[in-house]
Order: structure tokens, then C-alpha cells, then sequence
């Protein structure tokens, strides 16, 4: 086993420990879709994350982990989106006010992080207002730093907003103020 695979014995048994902490983390699931924009709109009100129609939801329901309560309720989220054969993004990365501050943020990214190394993706990409959090996880602020100018060219045709977020183009600049875009190597 490499370093960064995880067999699915060990991943039944980190989740198990989950469970010990009060919650568990699992694939997003359609069922899931209103309770996910439910948790997330909050942050949308705050202008802390960018509001998304529920049909978005649904499109990329493949891409969702959630973290649930005993009772089966959402209290976190967190999406891993691609965006190159080396790269990916986490989005919607969201955890209910109850449990702030009980890892719940910390083990949904640590579970985006395995689902990207399974996809043999190297580096990740966040755009946030959260930068001491995703600082504690290995990000780091990565300024004017985007792409080989071959890659740019192909990502610029893109019509994901992440994408250009990532890319920096100056038609999302009024969703980036205040955000910082941070990057982390996965190893």
C-alpha cells in the first residue's frame, strides 16, 4: 500500500471511529441534496459561500461527502470538485454552528483529500475566507501562481466558475473579494 492509499478495512475502521465521535461521514446521496443546501444557505446569507440553485446541487451530488449526526441529520459538507488531471478543488466545504470546533470541518477535508489521491490528483485548490483553518491543513496562500501557459489555455475555455476563480479572471472577481486562493501538495 502507498503512502497515501487507504484500503477500504481502514477506511470502514476510521469511520467507525468517526461514529465514536458523534457523527459519521459517508457519500452524498440525492436524499441529501435539501439538507445540503439547507446547511450551506446560512454561509450564503453571510456571503461567506456563493448561493447555488438546487439543480447544481443534484449535478454534482457525486462529488459531496457529508457528515451526519446519530439521528441521520447533516452537519457538514464538503465537495471535491476536478478541474485538471493533476488538480482539484474543494468547494462547499461547510460545517452546522453546533458543531464547529469538533473536527468536523477538519475530517470531511481529510476525507476530499483521500478521494483525491484516489483519482491520482496531486494538488488541490480552495478559494476561501478561512484561511487559518485551511492554513492548520497544509494550504497555503498561492498569490499569482495558476498554471503552464498550455494548461491556462485549455482551463480558460472552461465555463465552471471554480475554474476561473482558480485562473483568477477578472470576470469573477466580484465572488473572489476578500477570499484568498490557497493550494495544498498532496504527497
Amino acid at each position: 500500500m502507498t503512502k497515501s492509499s487507504v484500503s477500504e478495512t481502514e477506511q470502514g475502521a476510521s469511520e467507525q471511529g468517526l461514529a465514536d465521535r458523534g457523527y459519521t461521514v459517508r457519500r452524498a446521496r440525492t436524499g441529501d441534496v435539501p439538507g445540503i443546501q439547507a446547511l450551506v444557505e446560512p454561509l450564503v446569507q453571510q456571503r461567506i459561500l456563493l448561493g447555488k440553485d438546487r439543480v447544481v446541487f443534484y449535478e454534482a451530488v457525486q462529488e459531496f461527502r457529508v457528515a451526519e449526526d446519530p439521528d441521520g441529520k447533516l452537519i457538514g459538507v464538503g465537495a471535491l470538485h476536478v478541474i485538471w488531471e493533476d488538480l482539484g478543488e474543494v468547494r462547499t466545504l461547510a460545517v452546522t454552528e453546533d458543531w464547529l470546533g469538533k473536527g468536523v470541518g477538519h475530517v470531511l477535508l481529510r476525507r476530499l483529500e483521500t478521494d483525491a489521491r484516489e483519482l491520482g490528483l496531486t494538488r488541490l485548490f480552495c478559494l476561501t475566507f478561512e484561511v487559518p483553518f485551511f492554513s492548520r491543513n497544509g494550504f497555503r496562500d498561492m498569490g499569482t501562481e495558476t498554471v503552464d501557459p498550455e494548461v491556462y489555455a485549455e482551463l480558460v475555455r472552461s465555463h465552471d466558475e471554480g475554474v476561473a476563480e482558480f485562473l483568477d479572471l477578472a470576470r469573477v472577481k466580484p465572488n473572489t473579494l476578500g477570499n484568498t486562493r490557497m493550494v495544498k501538495a498532496l504527497y
